[in-house]
């Protein structure tokens, strides 16, 4: 799959659409920025099939943007982590993000990205909007919204990753 000319176009987004340009792909991405690392947490939070988690996953993995590190040796299990390239997607996470906030959320955003430094909303280009500079994922904390259905308060990343929004996958 990866490597490949999209339809014989030479565009730099049909060559990024190969990678992340799958549904799955971009809920996984979501959720691996919402502090999600492992399989099993993926797969219950997304309900979806083993099968395409594993593919998806993999696929990750060898475009760069993830890495499996082992946390069990038997059975063998591993976290997934975002790399550098990975977090570099985070602006288009969030533009993707505010789009449907603005044109497909009628009772509001669900979940809302906030810089943990000062508690300003972060932009959909991935920077504060107190402190105008660019904040890394691992600096967000998930504020969750009106259009939570019933959620609300600050979610922290990790240790302990928030539930999906209402209505995700």
């Amino acid at each position: 799959m990866l490597g490949r000319d999209y339809a014989g176009q030479n565009c730099s987004i049909a060559r990024a659409l190969e990678v992340v340009g799958e549904r799955w792909t971009l809920l996984i991405l979501r959720d691996a920025f919402f502090g999600v690392t492992r399989f099993e947490l993926w797969q219950r939070r997304l309900r979806i099939a083993p099968n395409i988690l594993s593919k998806r996953l993999a696929a990750l993995v060898e475009a760069g943007i993830l890495e499996r590190e082992a946390y069990q040796r038997r059975p063998e299990r591993f976290d997934y982590r975002l790399t550098p390239r990975g977090k570099e997607l985070f602006p288009v996470i969030l533009g993707l993000q505010r789009w449907g906030d603005e044109n497909r959320a009628p009772d509001g955003p669900p979940a809302l990205p906030v810089h943990a430094a000062c508690g300003e909303p972060v932009t959909r280009t991935g920077r504060c909007e107190r402190c105008a500079r660019a904040v890394d994922p691992d600096e967000v904390e998930w504020h969750w919204g009106p259009g939570s259905r019933g959620r609300t308060g600050v979610r922290p990343r990790p240790p302990e990753a928030p539930p999906a929004p209402a209505g995700a996958a």
